[in-house]
Formats: C-alpha cells, structure tokens, sequence
C-alpha cells in the first residue's frame, strides 16, 4: 500500500522534462545522451500517494506536477566554503566608502 501524503504538505516532485538523444542538437554529446530532469519542491494541491502523479504550488505560486518522491526535503545545496580574500575585500571597502562619506 501506498504512502498517503496529505495537502499542503511540503514534499519535492521529480519529472524527466526531455529523454536521453532529446536534448538541443548543439549540446556537448554526453549531455545530449542524458535526460533533461526536473526536480521541485513545494506544497501539494490535493492528497498524493507517494510514488504517484501529483500537483504541487511552488513558493513562487506556479503549478507543476510531477511524481511524488520526497516528503519534507530538505534544501542541501550551498555557495560553497567562505573565501578570506572576500572578506578583507569587503573591509576595504566599507573603508574606502566610510573615508567618503558614502555610507
């Protein structure tokens, strides 16, 4: 049986927008030999299996629908390790700014 995940819950769809060979013909080879994915959280519009077609409402507002497969994703991407030489850039300036009057 089926998972039943109930409206307005915060899951993540996925969906293969275009097959391996669909892909734009001026694209490198190893990319035209895989598929073009979506994949897109937001909160459904209606109960949904888990594993099944559903409909979800992005934060955005729009309306996508795709295969149910995560219930409560988490966001795990980042920007990656701080950089110091970004923050003694941005010291220098707020100095440059501060010595000017610009802030």
């Amino acid at each position: 049986m089926a998972d039943m995940i109930a409206k307005g819950t915060w899951v993540e769809i996925y969906n293969v927008l275009l097959k391996a060979g669909e892909r734009a013909p001026h694209v490198p080879a190893d990319t035209q030999q895989t598929a073009l994915e979506m994949r897109v959280k937001g909160f459904l519009s209606a109960d949904a299996d888990l594993g099944e077609e559903a409909e979800i409402i992005t934060a955005a507002g729009r309306k996508l629908r795709g295969r149910l497969v995560e219930v409560n994703p988490a966001y795990t991407h980042g920007v990656g390790a701080p950089i110091p030489e970004l923050w003694e850039i941005g010291r220098e300036v707020r100095a440059l700014l501060d010595a000017e009057g610009k802030q």
